[in-house]
């Protein structure tokens, strides 16, 4: 079995925030991330794939078309959106890093050609923070 990574960068913003609370207890919990005017993130987004190589090119995957389903599929949606009212897959979600990760495999693993498996979505919501979701 061999893994293959891609990595993306998007832009977006979001605020942290439960509806069904009150704005002290958002406040207490998400604290400066359920700000009213959203704050926003640098995000890198591994995504890993795993299968076997196909002996006639060599590779696992052509990256260029990984590249090309992940940009169309999860970075045209994403990249310079407010995350709480752009993405439809995040309605009605808290809009964290990880209920993004998990959207972003939702996403994806219906988009893959046949033979090749997601194996790990990472996202990168700071230099010190990130998510790893392998699926459930």
């Amino acid at each position: 079995m061999l893994y293959l990574t891609r990595v993306e960068h998007f832009n977006a913003a979001h605020k942290l925030y439960n509806p069904d609370w009150s704005r002290e207890e958002n406040e207490e919990v998400f604290g400066k991330c359920t700000n009213e005017n959203c704050h926003s993130h640098n995000y890198e987004l591994y995504v890993t794939i795993k299968g076997e190589v196909n002996a006639d090119t060599g590779f696992l995957y052509d990256i260029k078309k990984l590249s090309g389903i992940i940009k169309d599929h999860v970075i045209e949606k994403l990249d310079h959106k407010n995350l709480n009212m752009d993405v439809a897959f995040l309605r009605d979600k808290i809009c964290s890093t990880e209920n993004l990760a998990i959207g972003i495999w939702q996403q994806l693993q219906s988009n893959l050609p046949i033979g090749i498996e997601l194996h790990c979505i990472k996202l990168f919501e700071t230099p010190r923070i990130y998510v790893e979701y392998y699926g459930s």
